[in-house]
């Protein structure tokens, strides 16, 4: 059975959400469970951490890029696309817990910043026409935007997040771009 290229994104969509209502129902505190760097528990938040969002507000600033950047990895890298979220993950995650300031981590936005760079770097490193083309168009729709997300500006934001997420994805580009697709 094949699956609807839309259905792993709206999937991830879903679940922060089902998790961000679950956890305003039930006392669960949940968010105490992201990535707190060079601390055992801070370990179990590198897989955790993206499904996991401080209020309203910062959910539905990560839904939309989440959202269009999953969709754009599903549409034109589906034979990647999971190993390309794992790297991601895993790498930003890792690097998170090693080298980011004494906080709790918490937000799909390494995430998105991974998935943003990896589409990015890709058609860099690919250089053939349609991941050139992917490229461009993430560079000129996200890429200038999140520039910022990358330096420490905000104190509540985890600039680290964003960094180590890009570091991911553009380390995923790297292994993949021999990869015939």
């Amino acid at each position: 059975m094949k699956l609807c290229i839309a259905t792993v994104p709206v999937s991830l969509v879903c679940t922060i959400w089902a998790i961000y209502f679950l956890d305003l129902i039930l006392p669960l505190h949940l968010n105490a469970h992201g990535i707190i760097p060079r601390t055992t528990a801070g370990l179990v938040g590198i897989p955790l951490t993206n499904f996991l969002h401080a209020n309203l507000r910062h959910l539905i600033s990560n839904t939309v890029p989440l959202f269009v950047l999953s969709l754009l990895l599903s549409l034109f890298y589906r034979k990647i696309f999971f190993e390309v979220l794992i790297i991601i993950i895993s790498c930003g995650g890792m690097l998170v817990w090693l080298l980011a300031r004494s906080a709790n981590h918490i937000g799909a936005s390494m995430l998105i910043y991974g998935l943003a760079a990896f589409l990015i770097s890709y058609g860099l490193l690919k250089r053939e026409l349609i991941p050139v083309i992917v490229s461009v168009v993430v560079a000129l729709v996200y890429g200038v935007g999140m520039l910022g997300g990358l330096l420490p500006f905000h104190g509540f934001i985890s600039w680290e997040g964003h960094l180590f997420g890009a570091t991911g994805g553009v380390f995923a580009a790297y292994l993949f771009k021999k990869k015939r697709l």
